[in-house]
């Protein structure tokens, strides 16, 4: 049975892996999570363990590059350019925005596009209003979600921190069931440091993270898989199977 759960508060896409997200009002939601979603990753040339990317944990700097797309390009929604914290605008493809990037580094990197999308555990992520609002509190700083990188932001209604443990291995199904796009929900959001960044300035804040372990043993949103694709839309309601 379908149990109605809330509704979509926002919708967020992040076009490089660790640089800037963007604010959706609707999305494609594919067998590889949101269309255009982490498509682009900066490589570490010599890294050869199983995970070469580049990270904002790494780099802070990295948060501060925006992707973003020159209408003039084609009716592609992936970024054709980013904008540097210096503001400078550098085709994505190009060897000076490597380079920006390796200055800050200090070793040799490339930007890759990934068809499938490079993603940490699964492709979709999705947290609850409440959870970093509690989050923001305990920990004395003003909330922005934005800290937490997630793609689907769900208003349960609920002040009750961390719902989202409760859905680990249940479907959520968007819009109205059954042929709502759904996504089965793999396994809770274990935080790294990146969570401690500010997204406008990359300045650290451990009491974030800190307070994540304090309240929930460091988990805060969950990972989930497509199980049917469709169009995701801001307000759409949320139902749990």
């Amino acid at each position: 049975m379908d149990v109605e759960i809330g509704h979509i508060q926002a919708i967020y896409r992040y076009p490089v892996k660790s640089m800037a997200g963007e604010s959706l009002e609707r999305s494609d939601l594919g067998w590889y999570g949101l269309e255009g979603d982490r498509r682009f990753a900066v490589n570490i040339v010599d890294d050869r363990s199983g995970f070469p990317w580049l990270t904002a944990s790494k780099v802070r700097e990295l948060l501060l590059f925006k992707p973003v797309h020159q209408e003039s390009s084609g009716k592609s929604d992936l970024p054709t350019h980013v904008i540097t914290p210096e503001g400078k605008e550098l085709a994505i493809r190009s060897e000076e925005l490597s380079e920006e990037i390796m200055r800050r580094f200090g070793a040799e990197v490339r930007l890759m596009q990934l068809k499938q999308g490079v993603f940490d555990e699964a492709a979709v992520s999705l947290i609850s209003v409440a959870t970093p609002q509690k989050i923001a509190s305990d920990a004395g700083i003003p909330h922005d979600i934005r800290r937490f990188r997630p793609n689907i932001v769900i208003d349960t209604g609920q002040a009750e921190p961390f719902a989202e443990d409760e859905w680990v291995e249940k479907t959520i199904v968007f819009g109205e069931p059954p042929d709502g796009p759904a996504v089965q929900i793999t396994n809770r959001d274990k935080r790294c440091v990146m969570v401690n960044l500010h997204p406008e300035s990359a300045e650290s804040n451990p009491a974030v993270m800190k307070t994540i372990v304090k309240l929930n043993d460091n988990n805060a949103g969950v990972y989930a898989m497509t199980t049917r694709p469709g169009a995701l839309e801001v307000g759409q309601p949320v139902y749990l199977r």
